[in-house]
């Protein structure tokens, strides 16, 4: 019997939603692009302010820098993909993500496989550093 938890579609995995505004930076992979399109988000390959994700490529600790500035374009309950190479490929491991994500104060949440080659690891803003909600 099959699980179907690894039948779902990658965008699925990853948690985009019709209506999302995504950002895809350092990824050439127009299949993925396609398939974000087609779950209905607003899909776009420059940064912009509020987005709900950002799909970000990762070779190296000079590009794990930029998680930072990649921050200040995301909603506060936005979330960034850090997509990076697996396996022996791998330039940069888990643990350097994560202490990247930790620099820019984001916490991982959630690692996903996002091909053969490819891990995908999402860091969030840390729920103390949200703006508060205002109760009207």
């Amino acid at each position: 019997m099959q699980n179907k938890i690894y039948d779902r579609p990658l965008a699925e995995k990853l948690g985009v939603k019709a209506g999302h505004k995504i950002t895809v930076l350092g990824i050439d992979d127009e299949a993925f692009v396609d398939e974000l399109q087609s779950r209905k988000a607003d899909v776009r390959s420059r940064l912009r302010a509020e987005s709900d994700l950002i799909f970000y490529g990762a070779d190296n600790f000079k590009d794990l820098k930029r998680l930072q500035d990649l921050r200040g374009y995301i909603k506060p309950d936005g979330a960034i993909w850090v997509v990076r190479r697996k396996g022996a490929e791998a330039t940069i491991k888990d643990t350097d993500v994560i202490n990247a994500g930790l620099d820019a104060h984001m916490v991982d949440n959630k690692i996903a496989s996002f091909s053969d080659t490819q891990a995908a690891m999402r860091l969030v803003i840390r729920i103390r550093d949200r703006p508060a909600l205002e109760v009207g």
